[in-house]
C-alpha cells in the first residue's frame, strides 16, 4: 500500500514539478531581481547588518539569532544528501540549476523577510508573529489563503524538518557506526525537547553557537576534497555548465536525463535546501529586533547566500569533481555520493561528514519546528503551542526509525503547495516591497524608523 502512495506522489511531483513550478519559481526570483534592482549586489552590506544587534528594534531576538535560526533549518541534508540526489538524478547539470536559483533566490528572500516585517502582529502574549500567512491576510485580504499556508507549513514540518533530518542522522550513525536506530532516535528525541522547553530564545541560542562552527568545518573538508581532486575541478565546473543545458555533455559515467529531469531536480532541490519561495524563512525573521522591515529583509536574504551560493556551490562542485577522478563511484545512490567523496579525506573524513550532517540535520529539527509551532498558533491560538511539540518530538523518534522513501517524495510535494500562495503574495504585494526598498535602502536611510513609530 505504501509503495503504491509512493509511486502516486512520486507521479504527482512530475507534474507539480514540471514547467510551470520551475517558470513560477523561477520567474518570480528574475522578476524581483529586476524590480528590485539585483539587491544580490547589497549581499556585503546584508552580511555586515547580520552581525550587528539593533537595540532600539522591536522584536524578540537578535537578527543574528534570526538568521542563525534560519540557516539553521534551511542548512541540513539538503545541502549533503540532497544535491548528491539531484546530481545522481538529474545529472551534473542539475548543480548549476541549484546554484542559479539561490542567485535569483536572494531577491525573494529579501521580499519575504521584508513582508515578514511589514505585517507582524504581537500576540496577546507579547511575541511577534508573522510570515506568509499574515502577508496573504493583512496585505491582500487572504485569510482562506493563510490558513492553506499554515496548514502546507506544518505538514511540511513533520517531512523536510523533522522525519527526513532524523532518519539521515539515524541511518548514517547506523552505516558508519553500527549504533541502533532506536538508541540515536532515542538520543536525538529527547534533546529536541529540551531545547524546545526553552522556545524561540533557546532555539536561536542553540543556533547561534551551531550553525556558524558546523558550517566552518563542512566548507573546509570540500575545500579539502577540491584541493586534492584539483586536477578535475576545471573539468567539473565546465561539465556542471555544460550539461545544464545539454544533459548529453555529461558523457560515461553519469546518468542519463533530460533537460527537464535536470532542471526539475535542480530547482527542486535548490528550494528544497535554500527554501527562497517556501515561505519558511520569513516566519523566525519576523521575530528579529529591528528598526525597519529593510534592515531584516537584507540579513534574511544573506542566508541564501550562504546556504545555496556557497554551500550547495561547493557540495556539488566537490562531488562532480569527485566523480571524474573516482569513476566507479558514479553509479552510487545519492545519499552514498557525498560521503565516499570525504572518505577521501585521510582519518578525519568520515568523521567530519558524519559531524556535519548530524549538526545540520538535528539544527534544521529544531529551526523547522518554530515554524510549525507558529503556523499552529495562526490556526488556532497559542494553546497549540504545547500539543504541537508533543506531537514535533514524538515524529523525531518515528522518523528515525523508518525507511522515508516516501517521505522524501512527500517533502518535494509538500514544498511546492507552501510556495505557491508565498510566490502569490510576493507577486501581489511586490509594490510595497518596491516602495519600501526605495524608502530605505535607495534612499541610504536605512537607519531610519517608520513614521508609525
Amino acid at each position: 500500500m505504501l509503495d503504491i502512495l509512493n509511486q502516486w506522489i512520486a507521479k504527482a511531483n512530475e507534474y507539480v514539478w514540471g514547467w510551470p513550478m520551475i517558470i513560477l519559481l523561477l520567474g518570480t526570483h528574475i522578476y524581483l531581481t529586476i524590480r528590485l534592482r539585483f539587491p544580490q549586489r547589497f549581499v556585503s552590506k546584508a552580511i555586515h547588518l547580520s552581525f550587528k544587534k539593533d537595540k532600539d528594534g522591536k522584536g524578540d531576538v537578535s537578527q543574528f539569532g534570526a538568521l542563525a535560526t534560519s540557516l539553521a533549518a534551511t542548512i541540513g541534508t539538503g545541502n549533503i544528501v540532497g544535491v548528491a540526489t539531484a546530481v545522481a538524478l538529474g545529472g551534473p547539470g542539475a548543480v548549476f540549476w541549484c546554484w542559479l536559483t539561490g542567485v535569483f533566490g536572494i531577491s525573494t528572500k529579501y521580499a519575504e523577510g521584508l513582508l515578514a516585517i511589514k505585517y507582524r502582529i504581537r500576540t496577546k502574549d507579547g511575541k511577534m508573529a508573522g510570515g506568509p500567512m499574515y502577508a496573504l491576510e493583512r496585505g491582500l485580504g487572504w485569510r482562506w489563503a493563510g490558513i492553506l499556508f499554515a496548514f502546507f507549513t506544518i505538514a511540511a514540518s513533520f517531512g523536510i524538518g523533522n522525519m527526513v533530518q532524523g532518519n539521515a542522522i539515524s541511518m548514517l550513525c547506523y552505516s558508519t557506526y553500527d549504533i541502533s536506530p532506536y538508541i540515536t532516535a532515542s538520543v536525538i528525541t529527547a534533546v529536541t525537547a529540551l531545547v524546545l522547553l526553552f522556545g524561540l530564545k533557546g532555539i536561536s541560542s542553540v543556533c547561534s553557537m551551531f550553525v556558524p562552527f558546523m558550517a566552518l568545518l563542512y566548507v573546509l573538508g570540500c575545500l579539502y576534497i577540491l584541493f586534492v581532486n584539483g586536477a578535475y575541478v576545471w573539468e567539473a565546473l565546465c561539465l556542471i555548465i555544460k550539461s545544464a543545458f545539454s544533459p548529453k555533455a555529461a558523457g560515461g559515467g553519469f546518468v542519463g536525463t533530460t533537460i527537464i529531469m535536470t532542471t526539475r531536480y535542480g530547482i527542486a532541490r535548490g528550494l528544497f535546501s535554500n527554501e527562497s519561495g517556501m515561505g519558511s524563512a520569513p516566519i523566525v525573521a519576523a521575530a528579529a529586533q529591528t528598526r525597519n522591515p529593510v534592515r531584516q529583509a537584507l540579513v534574511s536574504s544573506s542566508a541564501t547566500f550562504w546556504d545555496t551560493v556557497v554551500i550547495c556551490a561547493l557540495t556539488g562542485l566537490t562531488i562532480v569533481s569527485s566523480i571524474l577522478a573516482y569513476p566507479e563511484i558514479s553509479h552510487t545512490a545519492g545519499g552514498t555520493l557525498t560521503q565516499l567523496a570525504f572518505e577521501k579525506i585521510p582519518y578525519v573524513g568520515a568523521p567530519l561528514l558524519t559531524f556535519g550532517i548530524v549538526t545540520f540535520a538535528f539544527s534544521t529539527i529544531i529551526g523547522w519546528s518554530y515554524y510549525g509551532e507558529k503556523c499552529a498558533e495562526y490556526l488556532g491560538g497559542s494553546r497549540m503551542r504545547f500539543p504541537y511539540r508533543i506531537v514535533y518530538v514524538v515524529m523525531v523518534f518515528v522518523g528515525a526509525i523508518v525507511k522515508l522513501e516516501l517521505v522524501w517524495n512527500l517533502s518535494d510535494l509538500l514544498n511546492a503547495f507552501m510556495a505557491i500562495p508565498n510566490l502569490l503574495s510576493v507577486l501581489l504585494l511586490s509594490a510595497v516591497v518596491v516602495s519600501e526598498t526605495k524608502r530605505y535602502l535607495w534612499s541610504g536611510h536605512l537607519d531610519d524608523y517608520p513614521r508609525n513609530g
